[in-house]
């Protein structure tokens, strides 16, 4: 398996003949406004724009996965490709109806907890809570991924969330090979961080059985944590050895 990642939380599953594209944000550097005013610089979004290699990448794309419909996970840049191409999307349940009237492709919707076929292997739909307190609500729903498709090691996408019960019960009873796990600890103008905050990465790589790629970083203006900010303290905590933060365009290569 193979995960290309091109920025934020926008990457390519890899594995035999699929190109799995999970969340895609694909407009120029700026498309779009930005999440704070205050908090943090107010900076249009995405800071910075796709890699070079994103065009051949994204030219063999076969299915799409789409956690939540907030533009940094699916803006109209990324719309417009998935309908022309005509790309397959798998879901949540409580996004198939917008998404469809988006004129995207919906092949397969999945309630929290479902197991399904599909992708040769099953895919199951991940509670995820984006927000700490209040602040969950008005973000809306959102749903993380466990996969396991054939030949390949086992994958979970956490989505945006912060570290709940559903996602200690992931890295505890299903055991993912490769958790992929937002990062960034995004923050609005008011209320509690979005993401997980610092302290519950290092506890989500910490509890995590496998390796664990941290992604939704240095790319939109509600996200101050950086790269080196995780490496430095994963360091410290001994944790480095089974984590990446790859660079845009950077791919990692399982077995």
């Amino acid at each position: 398996m193979k995960i290309h990642h091109l920025r934020n939380a926008t990457l390519i599953i890899e594995s035999g003949p699929l190109h799995i594209l999970v969340d895609p944000m694909l407009g120029k550097r700026g498309a779009f406004m930005p999440f704070t005013l205050f908090r943090f610089k107010a900076r249009r979004n995405p800071l910075v724009n796709l890699p070079d290699n994103s065009e051949a990448l994204l030219a063999k794309v076969t299915h799409c996965l789409i956690t939540h419909q907030h533009p940094d996970h699916i803006d109209d840049a990324g719309v417009a490709f998935l309908r022309d191409k005509q790309i397959p999307v798998i879901c949540s349940q409580k996004d198939t109806r917008a998404l469809e009237r988006r004129d995207l492709s919906v092949s397969l919707s999945l309630e929290y907890g479902e197991i399904t076929s599909a992708l040769g292997g099953s895919v199951t739909g991940i509670p995820a809570r984006h927000g700490y307190g209040f602040i969950a609500g008005p973000m809306g729903n959102v749903m993380g991924f466990y996969l396991e498709l054939s030949e390949a090691p086992t994958l979970y996408i956490s989505a945006d969330t912060i570290y709940t019960k559903a996602v200690d019960d992931v890295l505890r009873n299903s055991r993912p090979a490769i958790s992929i796990v937002a990062g960034g600890a995004a923050q609005l103008d008011v209320g509690s961080p979005l993401l997980m905050t610092i302290e519950d990465i290092v506890k989500f790589v910490r509890n995590a059985p496998g390796q664990v790629v941290i992604n939704h970083l240095e790319a939109l203006n509600h996200c101050p944590t950086t790269r080196q900010q995780l490496r430095t303290l994963l360091q410290e905590q001994e944790l480095l050895y089974k984590a990446y933060l790859p660079e845009d365009g950077e791919t990692l290569v399982f077995e």
